[in-house]
């Protein structure tokens, strides 16, 4: 009898392994497929291939959410009924750095056109539903977002002994009879001070620069940030949907579920 129930649960084993094989490469086709399309290209961004796509692409080109626009010479994403301007494509790590068209690299009083935080982004809160992610993980874990704040306050009186407020000088002024000052990281609770408000927080992929100093900042701020397609490239490679990508190892670690946890690992490579 123990025999028996052995051999089943062998087979049973096999057979969700030949199924997780099997839709594996039925992604893995589709992908191939999609990828026959030749790159696209605008301006300095030559590698538009799936799952983005230019406008005006042949319809079978990339997928038609992800559709980038071309403007001036300038590779547009669009991001929660907002433009930013192309930086970079990542296809190892999934990964695509923006900008917002307002910051200038040698403006120092220009400023993105309106606030951006992980709290725009599903996948901080909730399983994402979204286009895009602010990390390669799916839970909410936010010590692997891709990007960090930069806040932006002005004071009603000066706060210059609060090590972590840095001041904008002539570069920045909010109100005339204000104070301004910049955060970079995420500002707590017990770090606002009495008679600050937040006027602006925007995001940086830029993590080496020198927290002490505005116009660092300010270069940090128009390096862009950089978001993800993790949530798709899931769908397309993991049969549960569910996973999240090793750097190390550069691919994706499915999750098996198995009851009301996520447990075991298989591991697909790209």
């Amino acid at each position: 009898m123990r025999d028996s129930l052995d051999m089943m649960s062998r087979e049973r084993t096999l057979l969700v392994i030949l199924l997780l094989i099997l839709l594996h490469h039925i992604s893995a086709n589709k992908d191939h497929q999609e990828h026959l399309c030749p790159p696209s290209s605008c301006g300095f961004i030559t590698n538009i291939t799936y799952p983005f796509r230019l406008q005006g692409d042949p319809e079978n080109c990339g997928d038609e959410r992800y559709e980038l626009g071309c403007q001036n010479n300038v590779t547009v994403l669009y991001l929660n009924f907002t433009q930013y301007h192309i930086q970079a494509i990542n296809y190892d790590n999934y990964t695509v750095r923006v900008v917002d068209p307002a910051l200038q690299h040698h403006n120092c009083s220009s400023l993105p056109l309106r606030s951006l935080s992980r709290s725009n982004f599903s996948d901080t809160y909730t399983d994402s539903a979204d286009l895009y992610q602010a990390g390669l993980y799916l839970y909410q874990i936010w010590g692997y977002l891709s990007f960090e704040h930069i806040v932006f306050l002005n004071c009603n009186h000066s706060v210059r002994e609060n090590g972590k407020y840095v001041e904008s000088g002539e570069c920045m002024k909010w109100d005339s009879k204000g104070y301004s000052y910049v955060v970079s990281g995420d500002l707590k609770a017990e770090d606002l001070e009495v008679g600050c408000d937040v006027k602006l927080v925007a995001p940086t992929s830029f993590r080496t620069f020198n927290k002490d100093s505005y116009a660092a900042i300010h270069r940090a701020l128009a390096y862009g940030f950089e978001i993800s397609w993790i949530n798709l490239a899931c769908q397309n490679h993991c049969p549960t949907k569910f996973c999240y990508f090793d750097s190390f190892r550069q691919n994706f670690v499915c999750y098996r579920v198995g009851g009301a946890l996520y447990t075991n690992f298989v591991y697909f490579s790209c």
